[in-house]
């Protein structure tokens, strides 16, 4: 019963919350959001098994894809939408799905969870696949549309994986890496935006970030595939060769051009003092990487 989850329980340290001045609500949200943290810390061995998953799976040309409904599926889709700017990839290799579709990203429909048929439907649409890793997102553990993905992700063969804030989910069931934060009552009673979102949008950051660098996309701390597709990136793509080699502005924005606009080669250019055709050949060679191109 739904009433039964931490994440629905009235918290008792906020019992007199209509009566707080605007400080004491900021002070009590605040100290609230103090333990998501260390609840995720206690979690991190879960999360480091579907990561190794997630890696593997890119590297077999495998997508990550994200369920969920409400502010658990917005939470995916914003994940998703951020990987190709940040870190050079394809639009369709992290995708985020919500119940209702897009337009349930700007404008809730909060009956379209409850369709365990319409989860399964989305992952036929992009035709899922067993090098794919779909990951389920609810805060409650127990929204019908994730079950319905997980449950035909597992029917394909696809590697699955869950968040969810509250101990023993439903989906946790279905996944072959479950991680549960139990982030307990909000603030707001029921107000799953707050703690189990924060909670669900740290980990979503692990999983993409962790990810992305054991696929190659990061040297250093560097976004080093990041795309230039507007004035600020390109100057940002400027800076990243800039802090890779040591060279000077003229030198990092003449190599760019001659990269092709590409940051990973511009840098393999410059530290193994090679073409940018050499530079290309060695970065296929080695999957990406940029220190073992050099």
């Amino acid at each position: 019963m739904i009433h039964k989850l931490g994440t629905e329980r009235r918290n008792e340290r906020t019992m007199d919350l209509d009566e707080m001045s605007i400080l004491g609500i900021l002070e009590t949200m605040n100290s609230e959001d103090k333990e998501v943290p260390e609840k995720i810390k206690d979690v991190l061995p879960a999360i480091e098994a579907l990561v190794k998953e997630t890696i593997a799976a890119l590297k077999k040309n495998g997508r990550i894809l994200y369920v969920g409904a409400g502010t658990s599926g917005r939470l995916g889709v914003l994940d998703a939408v951020e990987c190709p700017p940040t870190f050079g990839t394809a639009p369709e290799t992290v995708q985020g799905f919500i119940a209702g579709g897009d337009q349930a990203f700007t404008k809730a429909k909060e009956g379209a969870e409850d369709s365990q048929e319409a989860g399964r439907e989305d992952l036929e649409k992009v035709q899922l696949s067993e090098n794919d890793v779909v990951i389920g997102l609810a805060a409650s553990g127990r929204t019908p549309y994730v079950i319905g993905a997980l449950a035909y992700a597992r029917e394909i063969g696809a590697v699955t994986g869950s968040i969810a804030c509250n101990l023993d989910a439903a989906i946790s069931k279905w996944a072959d890496h479950p991680i549960e934060i139990n982030t307990g009552p909000e603030v707001l009673t029921g107000s799953t935006r707050l703690k189990a979102g924060t909670a669900q949008k740290l980990v979503l950051n692990m999983i993409s970030s962790a990810s992305m660098i054991g696929y190659g996309k990061v040297y250093q701390n560097l976004m080093v595939d990041v795309k230039a597709t507007n004035e600020k990136l390109v100057a940002r793509s400027h800076r990243i060769i800039q802090e890779a080699t040591g060279v000077d502005e003229a030198t990092a924005v003449s190599t760019f051009e001659a990269a092709n606009h590409h940051v990973k080669t511009a840098i393999v250019m410059i530290l193994a003092d090679v073409s940018a055709e050499e530079a290309v050949k060695r970065l296929d060679q080695a999957e990406g990487f940029v220190r073992q191109s050099i």
